[in-house]
């Protein structure tokens, strides 16, 4: 019997088993909780594949300049840190978090490393590749970037090359913060 409660809860959250949104998401924090991205339930926010030995790691400092520029009308940048190019992450959870919190002064989120591409990739990132037009594609380095409404729909992909204080992604974050 809990198995078809439970196949009923999942067919609830999802269309023929696949998921609807962002916010159908399970995660580990970067200390190794469960989260569930239903929280962010009503959040404009910004999804990011990071590393801490790439040519884009400064942008770490975007990022903390972006979240602290638009928090407080419901915005928040999720990390998540990843290996899969160039073996720019190394390190543990715990090195990144402290190299994160030491050298950017990062407050927002961090999650548990993770692969994003290929066949091993975690199932947001499943998810967020599998996406057509400019909401999904696939990762192509370190630093790309997806915008996600506060409905937990994908807005837009953005590649590394865009800064997080980029005009073309500040105007549609602007556009997707939650109406006071």
């Amino acid at each position: 019997m809990h198995l078809v409660a439970a196949a009923l809860a999942l067919t609830t959250l999802t269309s023929g088993g696949t998921p609807m949104s962002v916010h159908d998401f399970k995660v580990k924090t970067i200390d190794g909780k469960e989260a569930s991205l239903s929280d962010y339930k009503g959040k404009a926010v910004l999804i990011v594949n990071t590393a801490s030995e790439c040519g884009y790691t400064p942008q770490y400092a975007g990022l903390e300049a972006l979240y602290e520029k638009y928090k407080s009308r419901g915005f928040t940048v999720l990390g998540f840190p990843s290996n899969d190019f160039g073996a720019q992450e190394p390190g543990s959870n715990a090195e990144i978090k402290k190299f994160c919190e030491l050298r950017y002064k990062t407050t927002f989120p961090l999650f548990s490393k993770i692969p994003v591409k290929g066949p091993e990739a975690d199932p947001l990132y499943k998810y967020l590749t599998g996406l057509p037009g400019k909401q999904g594609g696939p990762v192509t380095w370190n630093f790309n970037k997806f915008l996600v409404g506060p409905d937990g729909k994908v807005i837009e992909h953005f590649d590394s090359r865009v800064e997080p204080m980029a005009p073309e992604l500040t105007s549609k974050l602007e556009q997707a913060l939650p109406k006071s």
